[in-house]
């Protein structure tokens, strides 16, 4: 496997020392392989050393097979290291136990389970720390939770795969981006000690539509696919190839390619900014960490006119360990990648940092429930609160799995999912993109199908369709446009509508929890339970919910953020009846959904609570109708939101608070006196005209000045932060030099206001 950027992450080995001093010549180039990394050249010289060296010590002997077996491990030959570690066990007992969990590992990639199961138990006995050992070994005794969804799915090996390696594909405008090894310039390339292959590039296939598979996923494969040959047969669904030539790809950036590695790499929501894996580029020993090794480092970059410019590291960034992988969440105020910095859980973890504006926070790791003993990599954060991401930590098939966690305020609170087969196999399978509800998208893997050693894979996810019908329960007739609020184990997920027939359906997903709640004017709201933990042959499924005629009250509405008028998920909505203290709760999704039924001649009050957000409160008098559904949106201000105060305009060269701009900042105050422990930070801008010492000075005292107004109406000043930027944050291009109309500096001069705490 020609996996580089991922094994580069782990290149930080501690290596074993040799017992004795006196080495053979054979031994001694041996071990000069293994330490710069050189694997390839370290294997031939280790099978050279024990098959012809008859003078050896047994201490040699042992650890020769140990790095040989170390070497086989690193480039990805499984069945070489099973046999070498295999004899190692047989051989000796004074073994690390190290060996035994790379044994364990081996043995499962090469598809023998129950070996794999033996090896785990004695790696669990010989240490107690690591939980892998006790995890493997139950996991190992059931298999059959790994294949639950498997005859859902189909996957096909894309066009654009080459001879070499090629993985980690993203989305990109109506394309993807992925990186290979390919050499697409007819010139030699340099090539990589570790495996003797072409450097890591970025390469870009421009139409999506172009990769996909029409009619059957059992097809043949071409021999000039392959290489050479005669036709092969592709014996199973999983495996299926497109019966065409290679799909050229394009250079994605030359001037984000160099000659060293590029990997990885993800795209804001415009997809004009992005941050992407290269070797660290410093040159001579600057760029290398104290154990002589280039690290990994991440890059960003911003798209003008069409071309990638100014490259930069993010702040993050160490000679001493590697970061990569990145992946920006859905809304782009997080970035997730992978690092191996000290202090965490295993040998690659997953962190994530915030990114405001351009600006980057400071990396946290996701915790114990992600990450393990082992190593987590290639992150994709999809929509609707989805963190996908490969480990060999996490019990699954064996190499590396695909694993899902569904995250609430950043946390996997429900642990982590296996993917399951045939997403993933007995290989490494990783780098996998898809939509909100895993219908389609991509992946990669080196399983034994594909056309080299990684290949990128799409595939399709065939619906499991639940009909959910709802019925007047006195008549049996079918009840038209009844909503009916989907829960997924526990949590509000989506709203849907009745049709003219009672009916809405969904595609279900396995090992999941659902609840249905059907509510409709008139009626007393209902709800049913349905389980996909257990997998039911029947392609379609029904279930039913009955309404009984009441005098209830429903509301409904939708949480938002105040910053964006986006809907706000992991919100907890209370509606409390004042009169008999009663309380019902719901935890939105990410529509921001709620609904409640009311009794009737009672008031209510609805309170929405998220943390770092402020508690949005809002009160019901008693209806005045028996029956009716009542519909409200909520908004929430959370800490770190900007507001720009679209009408606090100044004259140029002044800072008094026009009568216009006085009308905003009441607007201001109402907010300020509805959350009473709300902390703000007022922040004044200037235009690009006048000196840079000049337009700091002025737009404090702007900020000074709104400052004041607020105060002069009752705000305590220990509420508020008046801070000036002048031209430093000029937001329509309006810089020194640019010729701008007044309209278009008048923009620039500008208040906005920031929430800092909301307590």
């Amino acid at each position: 496997m020609n996996r580089i950027v991922r094994v580069l992450l782990l290149a930080g080995l501690a290596f074993w020392s040799l017992t004795v001093q006196a080495q053979s010549a054979r031994l001694r180039a041996a071990n000069k392989q293994f330490e710069n990394l050189s694997y390839v050249s370290a294997v031939r010289a280790y099978e050279e050393f024990l098959r012809a060296d008859k003078k050896k010590e047994p201490a040699e002997t042992r650890d020769a097979m140990i790095k040989l077996g170390y070497s086989y491990r690193k480039l990805q030959d499984t069945r070489n290291a099973e046999r070498v570690y295999g004899e190692l066990i047989k051989s000796y007992t004074d073994l690390d136990s190290e060996v035994y969990l790379y044994y364990a590992q081996s043995l499962a990639a090469n598809g023998k389970y129950r070996d794999s199961q033996k090896m785990y138990s004695q790696y669990g006995e010989k240490q107690g720390q690591d939980l892998r050992g006790r995890r493997f070994t139950v996991s190992y005794m059931d298999m059959s939770r790994f294949y639950q969804d498997s005859s859902s799915y189909r996957i096909y090996n894309l066009p654009i795969n080459s001879r070499q390696a090629d993985f980690s594909p993203m989305y990109y405008k109506n394309g993807l981006v992925f990186v290979s090894a390919r050499d697409e310039s007819g010139v030699v390339k340099r090539v990589f000690n570790w495996n003797q292959t072409p450097f890591l590039d970025l390469y870009f296939h421009p139409d999506t539509n172009q990769l996909r598979v029409p009619g059957s996923d059992l097809r043949a494969v071409s021999s000039s696919v392959l290489g050479g040959g005669s036709e092969t047969k592709i014996d199973g669904p999983e495996s299926a190839v497109e019966m065409k030539p290679l799909t050229k790809a394009e250079i994605f950036s030359r001037t984000l390619n160099t000659k060293y590695h590029e990997g990885p790499m993800t795209f804001t929501k415009d997809q004009n900014y992005i941050v992407f894996t290269r070797n660290n580029a410093s040159k001579g020993k600057s760029g290398k960490s104290s154990d002589g090794v280039k690290k990994l480092k991440l890059y960003s970059s911003v798209n003008r006119n069409g071309k990638w410019v100014d490259i930069q590291e993010v702040p993050f960034n160490s000679n001493e360990y590697s970061v990569g992988h990145p992946a920006f969440s859905p809304d782009n105020t997080k970035m997730y990648f992978v690092s191996d910095m000290p202090g965490g859980y295993g040998g690659t973890d997953i962190y994530v940092v915030e990114f405001n504006n351009g600006q980057w926070g400071t990396p946290v790791n996701m915790g114990k429930e992600i990450n393990t003993e082992g190593n987590e990599m290639f992150p994709f954060a999809a929509e609707g609160e989805n963190l996908y991401f490969s480990s060999d930590g996490h019990e699954g098939l064996g190499g590396l799995d695909v694993f899902v966690a569904e995250l609430k305020d950043g946390i996997a609170y429900k642990g982590v999912q296996n993917a399951g087969a045939p997403i993933n196999s007995e290989k490494d399978d990783f780098g996998f993109i898809t939509d909100r509800n895993r219908t389609t998208g991509y992946f990669s893997s080196n399983r034994k199908k594909g056309i080299s050693d990684d290949d990128i894979y799409s595939f399709r996810r065939a619906c499991k369709q639940l009909n959910i019908l709802v019925f007047d329960a006195k008549t049996g007739s079918p009840l038209e446009n009844a909503d009916v609020r989907i829960l997924r184990n526990g949590l509000n997920h989506d709203l849907r509508l009745t049709n003219v027939n009672g009916r809405t359906d969904l595609c279900v997903d396995s090992n999941t929890e659902y609840e249905f709640r059907a509510i409709k004017e008139g009626f007393a709201m209902n709800s049913i339970r349905f389980s996909t933990l257990t997998q039911s042959p029947r392609p379609v499924l029904n279930v039913s919910i009955y309404l009984e005629r009441s005098e209830n009250t429903v509301v409904k509405g939708v949480i938002k953020t105040e910053v964006n008028q986006q809907p706000a998920t992991g919100v907890k909505v209370t509606l409390r009846n004042d009169k008999d203290k009663s309380e019902q709760t719901v935890m939105t999704g990410p529509d921001g959904g709620y609904e409640f039924a009311m009794k009737p001649n009672a008031p209510y009050t609805i309170t929405a609570q998220k943390d770092r957000y402020a508690t949005k409160k809002a009160q019901y008098g008693k209806t005045k109708r028996k029956s009716q559904v009542l519909t409200d949106s909520l908004g929430l201000y959370g800490v770190g939101d900007i507001f720009q105060l679209k009408n606090i305009y100044y004259d140029l060269n002044k800072f008094f608070i026009r009568a216009d701009a006085a009308r905003e900042l009441d607007h201001v105050l109402g907010i300020l006196k509805e959350y009473p422990q709300m902390q703000i930070e007022l922040r004044s801008h200037t235009d690009a005209r006048a000196t840079d010492t000049y337009n700091i000075r002025l737009s404090e005292n702007r900020a000074r000045a709104a400052m004041d107004y607020l105060v002069s109406r009752g705000v305590p000043a220990n509420r508020l932060i008046a801070r000036g930027y002048g031209e430093s944050e000029i937001i329509n291009g309006c810089i020194d030099g640019v010729n701008c109309s007044e309209n278009d500096h008048q923009q620039n001069r500008r208040t906005e206001f920031k929430i800092m705490a909301v307590q």
